[in-house]
């Protein structure tokens, strides 16, 4: 049985690298480092601290004192609905495992511990994009496909 705890903002900078492999995993190629490292750092240590945090993240560490496994997700506050009367949804954007420690349990360690998390928070709605690899999982916890398209708007940066 692998234990997930709760990340630090001590954790951050290994989130950091976690997602850039997950985002390898999904785009095909590495992220190229820059400047978005510098302000996800930043905002995870902010984040982590909170009191009350909207976001959390789940880790399991990793012999090396690297982490092995992360997943981190946020709750978003929506107006409710028939189908989600309070209107609370948990969105899961990091899933990620170091390819050295796979196939050890340690991403559905991490996602169980924030599927947890949401629940004590009231959250009965979770929402994630899945890549292929994932799907596997995320089906085993409950997570089904659903009908609504996704689209999204990239607005411009605003000048300075």
């Amino acid at each position: 049985m692998v234990d997930a705890r709760p990340a630090t903002p001590d954790d951050a900078a290994e989130l950091v690298r976690l997602r850039g492999l997950m985002l390898a995993a999904v785009k095909g190629a590495e992220p190229p480092p820059g400047p978005w490292q510098d302000v996800a750092r930043a905002q995870l240590r902010e984040w982590l601290a909170e009191p009350e945090p909207s976001m959390a993240a789940f880790v399991v560490d990793a012999p090396d004192g690297t982490l092995a496994a992360c997943a981190v997700g946020t709750i978003e506050r929506r107006l409710g609905g028939p189908d989600n009367p309070n209107g609370l949804t948990g969105y899961v954007f990091n899933v990620s495992t170091d390819p050295v420690h796979r196939r050890r349990g340690h991403s559905r360690a991490c996602l169980t511990a924030l599927l947890g998390w949401f629940h004590e928070r009231g959250v009965r709605r979770i929402d994630l994009r899945a890549s292929a690899a994932g799907r596997p999982l995320y089906r085993s916890l409950g997570f089904r496909e659903t009908r609504d398209p996704a689209m999204r708007l990239a607005l411009p940066p605003q000048a300075v």
